[in-house]
């Protein structure tokens, strides 16, 4: 995802490490019921059909594709939660809707501006971890022709509506939230929640833009 300040456009490696999908066709109900390494699984077969026919849809297209598939695999509200950090106890609840609407419109935006083609690549599922608090880590790989495979490992938490995603560590160990946490902390201390879900707001314009 973007940093605070637009900078240079990615490499291929970090935009393919920066998100995940599911089918859009896929129902939503079918992807809660799933266990976690098949949320993951499913996601990554999404990815690859989105990026096959990137280019054809269009940010637009792949922004309208994503957003059902997104919302399915992710607990887009719960990421916004980890990426405020502490600070959102201390917003108002009309302000947290809004700033988590924002976050998921970013969010999606995102992965349309960056999935825009196919280059060969694959995914293949690793292992599965049981963490303490009830978590599980997916274990998986992205392959990349002629390049180094990625190691991407995904944090799902279940709960009544099934398993979803919260976090994404990139090479394995580098939580996106984390990095996000320390971003969205500045702009928070310039201009508390409003200030955040404009500069969200821009970012996801800016993207569809592209």
């Amino acid at each position: 995802m973007p940093d605070h300040v637009p900078s240079p456009r990615p490499s291929r490696r970090h935009l393919l490490a920066a998100a995940l999908l599911a089918p859009a066709a896929l129902p939503r109900p079918a992807l809660a019921q799933a266990g976690p390494a098949a949320v993951v699984e499913r996601l990554h077969a999404a990815l690859i059909e989105v990026m096959r026919d990137a280019r054809r849809l269009g940010v637009r297209g792949r922004f309208d594709r994503l957003r059902p598939v997104m919302e399915a695999a992710f607990d887009l509200p719960a990421m916004a939660r980890i990426a405020v950090g502490p600070a959102w106890s201390g917003i108002a609840p009309d302000a947290q809707s809004a700033l988590s609407a924002a976050f998921a419109e970013w969010s999606i935006a995102t992965y349309a501006n960056r999935f825009d083609g196919f280059s060969g690549e694959s995914f293949t599922t690793a292992g599965e971890q049981a963490m303490g608090n009830g978590d599980r880590m997916i274990r998986t790989t992205l392959n990349r022709v002629n390049n180094t495979p990625v190691q991407l490992n995904y944090l799902l938490r279940g709960s009544g509506g099934g398993w979803r995603i919260v976090d994404v560590y990139l090479t394995g160990t580098i939580s996106e939230l984390a990095s996000r946490r320390s971003e969205f902390s500045a702009v928070l201390r310039d201009g508390g929640a409003e200030r955040l879900t404009a500069e969200l707001r821009r970012r996801t314009a800016d993207l569809m833009r592209a």
